[in-house]
């Protein structure tokens, strides 16, 4: 009995493996949105002078899809590397090294909702622009390493 405890089945394996898969496919979803609409809303150049609410929906929703996108990484991912249910120490090892750098541009991403999503009306003073500038380079970098962590965790264990 003791022994069949410790020794892990092809089919836990499997079971991990596709809560993993399924963890990223959402992860991926959610950047998917949120680089669209990003694009949309750095699309639009003015918007003090869009007389109709359009704009500023757009951008609330924007910052909706950005903290879904960011939460899915966070509490999805991470959490499920940090709280060892990843069992590759090399996994765990990457996701260590890369988590103070992901957590500066998850704090970069909740700043950024804090000021722009408002239910009616923002003020979108001049500084939407270098925001949003500033918070695509931070979504970059992110996106760069989630890519690194994903490419660990689906790697077939060698």
């Amino acid at each position: 009995m003791g022994m069949s405890t410790s020794v892990e089945t092809s089919t836990d394996l499997r079971e991990r493996r596709g809560s993993s898969y399924d963890i990223i496919k959402h992860l991926i979803a959610e950047r998917t949105e949120m680089l669209a609409l990003f694009c949309r809303v750095a699309g639009v150049t003015n918007f003090e002078n869009d007389s109709s609410r359009s704009s500023q929906a757009l951008l609330q929703k924007f910052c909706q899809i950005l903290v879904d996108y960011i939460a899915s990484g966070h509490f999805g991912l991470y959490e499920r590397i940090v709280n060892g249910q990843e069992r590759r120490s090399n996994v765990a090892k990457l996701a260590e090294e890369l988590y103070p750098r992901i957590a500066e541009t998850t704090q970069i991403a909740v700043d950024f909702n804090d000021k722009y999503d408002c239910e009616d009306y923002c003020d979108l003073s001049d500084s939407l622009e270098p925001d949003l500038s500033f918070l695509g380079e931070q979504m970059a970098t992110r996106i760069e390493l989630e890519d690194q962590l994903i490419q660990a965790v689906m790697r077939p264990k060698s």
